[in-house]
C-alpha cells in the first residue's frame, strides 16, 4: 500500500499539495566556446540554482567538432545549474532553444512536485514511486503548469569573435523561442544579456517584456569580439534577477509570488 493510503491521506494531485501559482525563471545561455576570464561558470550556475533560477545551456556548432574542454563545460554549467545542455549546429539552434527551454520547465515543475511529495510521504518517496494511475494524474497538473505558469528567461548571449557567423541565427532563434512560448497561457518575459559588454562582463541590451520582437532592432548593432567572461556575465545576469525581484516585491507590497528551487 503507498504511503498515506490507509488513514484516509491519500494524495490528491490537485489538492494534496501546498503548491500555488508562480514564476518559473530561467537563464538560457547561448555560447560556442570556452570561457577565458572571471570565476567558474559552474560554480555561478550552482549559485544561481540555490536562488532559484535554473541555467540552460546550448553550444553552437559550425563545424563537425567542439573543443572537448568547451564541451565539458557546457555540460558542467547545465548540471550545477539544475537545467539542460545541448550542443547543435547553428542551423538547428530554433528548434533547440525551444526544446531546451520546455523540458527544463517540466524538469523544474516535477523536481517540486517531488519535493511536495517527500514532505507529505517521507523523504524516500518520489514521482517514480507513485501507483501508475497517481503518476499519471501528477503529469497532468505537471503539464498544466507548464502551460500557465509565469516564465522570465534571461537570455546571455556569447558575442566573443568566433560567434559573429552565428549571431543572425541565434536570432532567428530567439525569435521562434518567442512564437512557441506565446503560445501558453502563462504570461512570458524576456531580457537579453550580452557578454562581453561594453563596460562590464555583461552588457543588458533588452529590460523584461513580453515583446522579444524587438530583438530584431538589437542583433543589427551588435558587435562581436572580445574574451569570454562566461561566470562573470552569468553572476550579473543573477544580480540583475535579484533586483528585478525586490522592485516587483515593492511594486506588489511584498505579496510576488515566485518559483524558488524546489518551492512554489
Amino acid at each position: 500500500m503507498f504511503p498515506g493510503g490507509d488513514d484516509g491521506n491519500t494524495y490528491s494531485p490537485r489538492r494534496g499539495t501546498n503548491m500555488r501559482k508562480g514564476t518559473l525563471r530561467q537563464i538560457l545561455l547561448i555560447t560556442d566556446g570556452c570561457s577565458n576570464h572571471g570565476e567558474d561558470p559552474a560554480a555561478m550556475a550552482a549559485l544561481a540554482r540555490e536562488q532559484g533560477i535554473t541555467v540552460n545551456v546550448i553550444g553552437v556548432l559550425d563545424q563537425d567538432t567542439i573543443d572537448e574542454n568547451g564541451r565539458r563545460e557546457i555540460e558542467a554549467i547545465a548540471a550545477a545549474g539544475g537545467g539542460m545542455s545541448q550542443i547543435v549546429y547553428a542551423k538547428q539552434l530554433s528548434q533547440t532553444v525551444q526544446m531546451v527551454t520546455r523540458q527544463a520547465m517540466t524538469q523544474t515543475l516535477q523536481g517540486l512536485v517531488n519535493r511536495e511529495l517527500k514532505q507529505i510521504f517521507g523523504s524516500d518517496v518520489s514521482l517514480e514511486d507513485l501507483p501508475p494511475d497517481k503518476r499519471g494524474q501528477v503529469m497532468e497538473v505537471v503539464d498544466e503548469l507548464g502551460e500557465t505558469a509565469a516564465l522570465d528567461v534571461l537570455i546571455l548571449i556569447d558575442t566573443s569573435g568566433s560567434m559573429k557567423t552565428k549571431l543572425p541565427m541565434v536570432k532567428e532563434a530567439l525569435l521562434d523561442l518567442s512564437l512557441s512560448l506565446n503560445a501558453r497561457m502563462g504570461e512570458n518575459r524576456f531580457s537579453v544579456f550580452i557578454f562581453p559588454g561594453k563596460r562590464n562582463y555583461a552588457e543588458k541590451m533588452m529590460d523584461w517584456t513580453p515583446k522579444i520582437e524587438e530583438l530584431s532592432t538589437i542583433f543589427p548593432k551588435l558587435s562581436s569580439g572580445g574574451l569570454t567572461p562566461t561566470g562573470p556575465a552569468l553572476r550579473e545576469a543573477m544580480a540583475y534577477f535579484g533586483r528585478n525581484r525586490s522592485l516587483r516585491s515593492w511594486i506588489h507590497d511584498g505579496d510576488e509570488p515566485y518559483i524558488e528551487g524546489s518551492s512554489w
